[in-house]
């Protein structure tokens, strides 16, 4: 299937491989709209929307089957899409709120949190989406497929989960008017402690949010 007939009239909607690619475009799309900065005081809902329908086309993935590819080895997508600007943008768009504290293996018992950066996240999902989709654009469905569902459970399952984590984490606290604690210099390059988690979780102040996301402020 190719970029020009990816939307074409005589696909079948109901088809699992059409309707997963049409979700993850959409996502691809939106969060490079997002990363423009041309609308600030929406960035949040939107990711947050965004991420949670994204996350829907991963939970079909993962109930899938294991999907096989027609071919053994993987063949040549091309050179991978750069995703360094989209990540420095929403860097710049998030900064209030970019760093927060994540679980990496809620199984593995005694792991302290560490701290993440939701636009290294983003950025992250948006290279592993784009791979899979220079397959499918190129003809190789069920190589796509494949590269989606392994990718999911390896890598962007997980870390769209946490990403969706912290973006309602934002609204629930401006919303809820419960503030954060001082973010206090914490960086991704830092360890985390239990005992300093609520401190270094990251400052989401209403009078920096609240206003841009159009909610009430906190009192």
């Amino acid at each position: 299937m190719s970029d020009a007939t990816l939307h074409a009239t005589d696909q079948n909607p109901d088809d699992f491989a059409v309707q997963i690619a049409d979700q993850i475009e959409s996502f691809l799309v939106a969060v490079t709209e997002v990363a423009k900065g041309d609308e600030p005081e929406s960035a949040v809902p939107f990711l947050l929307l965004e991420v949670s329908q994204l996350l829907l086309a991963g939970g079909r993935l993962g109930a899938h089957e294991d999907i096989v590819p027609d071919e053994r080895y993987e063949p040549d997508s091309g050179p991978e899409p750069d995703v360094d600007a989209l990540r420095e943008n929403l860097a710049r768009l998030l900064d209030s709120i970019d760093v927060y504290s994540e679980v990496f293996d809620p199984y593995e018992p005694r792991k302290a949190p560490v701290p993440a950066r939701i636009s290294d996240d983003l950025a992250d999902v948006m290279a592993d989406l784009r791979h899979g989709m220079s397959h499918y654009r190129a003809g190789r469905t069920s190589e796509a497929l494949w590269w989606w569902q392994f990718s999911y459970f390896s890598n962007w399952g997980s870390t769209a989960s946490a990403t969706l984590r912290a973006l309602q984490s934002v609204l629930a606290h401006v919303r809820l008017d419960q503030p954060l604690a001082e973010l206090d210099g914490l960086d991704t390059d830092q360890g985390m402690g239990d005992d300093t988690l609520e401190i270094e979780a990251g400052r989401v102040m209403a009078e920096e949010i609240a206003g841009p996301l159009g909610l009430r402020p906190a009192k």
